[in-house]
């Protein structure tokens, strides 16, 4: 009943947010009398925090038409080079001769099924772009997904990137930031195991869970400090039947965005009164730094029952991966058998969603590396979305991937 009492609520606000819409508008628009009376810029900053609040946010465009390759405009392009129920594989396209593009490496960069739309990874896309071939896994909104595609799990997570990886081929550099670096150790693990002849050449993991036990966030935390069963019985709610996946039980995007926002929410406070004193001042480049932002951050999607509540017990409750006791469809996942695949882990100093030390568990974990194939670099001062976004992601850390996936 949760999910129809939300949705009845966002229909019972749809007339006042686009009455706050229209009217912060009508206060602000050139061509209209009302941008020029006495109070119009408190009015219409006013208006207009009341529709960001209450605004629907759908999926963010990519935004990225052009890159620039030696010096030069290149233009870009998205298309889906392989399509399954649960995710896309979208290419991302540049416009240049085929041989040069062969030129560059492949990376598959796995993008976090964790409540944000894969857009996230927006400025990471962008960096890489000018020297390199970037596929990422852009994962559907489960609300989206009928009943009739079936089901979806974190084995199934495991089992789509093998599917990614063998249709790229053996060329491929494995990118995973936050979430995904489990999954991703997994399936190349099983790989490994069974001598697939298309391992990928490296594997970078950013910002993730490998082993929730070091250093554990408030994520962390919720996830032991509360039973399995109660994962099950308040968080996950039926789609209701407007949507394509009526009938499927999901973790809703918006409970999810309420726990994002429960993490910080002086700082969501003070962001929201900041943007209502910038448009008071007239400071426009801020406050559409602030719209960018929250557009991106308010996007959410829904996750499947099967795949949230696995996540939940094998990766935060039973630390399945560096205890050794994971197996998918029967298989034991074994770290230590991959050999051949060069390993690069990267975390932010700052973290506060995966740890220090989390990701880094991968090192030991792939006993069977050689030393001299594996790095590591901690970011000082930086927090999460530092690590994949932002000036130091593009200037410090974007760089050191570039030569590392080179040097294989």
């Amino acid at each position: 009943m949760l999910y129809q009492m939300h949705e009845m609520q966002r229909a019972l606000m749809a007339p006042l947010t686009h009455f706050s819409e229209m009217s912060a508008k009508l206060f602000t628009h050139a061509a209209s009398p009302f941008a020029y009376t006495p109070l119009a810029r408190q009015v219409a900053a006013s208006y207009e925090l009341v529709y960001r609040l209450g605004k629907a946010y759908e999926k963010p465009a990519w935004g990225i038409p052009t890159t620039e390759v030696n010096g030069k405009s290149v233009a870009v392009d998205q298309e889906v080079a392989l399509a399954l129920p649960f995710c896309n594989l979208l290419h991302f396209t540049r416009d240049l001769p085929a041989k040069v593009r062969k030129a560059d490496p492949t990376i598959l960069l796995v993008a976090p099924m964790s409540g944000h739309h894969s857009t996230l990874l927006r400025d990471t896309v962008r960096a890489l772009l000018p020297n390199h071939e970037i596929y990422l896994t852009d994962w559907i909104d489960a609300r989206m997904v009928p009943l009739s595609k079936g089901a979806f799990s974190l084995n199934d997570y495991v089992r789509y990137l093998q599917q990614f990886m063998r249709h790229l081929g053996p060329d491929v550099h494995l990118m995973s930031v936050c979430q995904p670096t489990v999954p991703a150790l997994a399936a190349v693990a099983l790989m490994a195991t069974n001598k697939d002849p298309c391992l990928p050449r490296t594997m970078t993991m950013m910002g993730g869970p490998i082993d929730p036990r070091c250093s554990p966030t408030q994520v962390n935390r919720l996830a032991t400090t509360k039973p399995f069963e109660w994962f099950e019985q308040k968080l996950i709610h039926t789609v209701p039947p407007q949507y394509p996946g009526a009938g499927r039980r999901v973790y809703p995007g918006f409970l999810q965005h309420a726990g994002f926002m429960s993490m910080n929410p002086d700082r969501h406070v003070k962001s929201h009164y900041d943007f209502y004193l910038d448009l008071l001042r007239g400071d426009d480049e801020d406050a559409e730094a602030h719209r960018k932002f929250y557009n991106e951050y308010n996007a959410v999607l829904d996750m499947s029952e099967e795949f949230y509540l696995d996540t939940i017990r094998t990766v935060f409750q039973e630390f399945a991966l560096p205890n050794g006791t994971w197996e998918v469809d029967g298989q034991l996942v074994t770290p230590s058998d991959i050999k051949t695949v060069a390993l690069f882990t990267i975390e932010g100093e700052l973290d506060d969603i995966s740890g220090e030390g989390q990701t880094r568990a991968a090192q030991d974990l792939c006993s069977g590396i050689p030393a001299k194939r594996k790095q590591h670099y901690t970011a000082p001062e930086c927090g999460h979305y530092g690590i994949f976004a932002g000036r130091r992601w593009r200037t410090t850390i974007c760089p050191q991937i570039a030569e590392f996936v080179r040097k294989y």
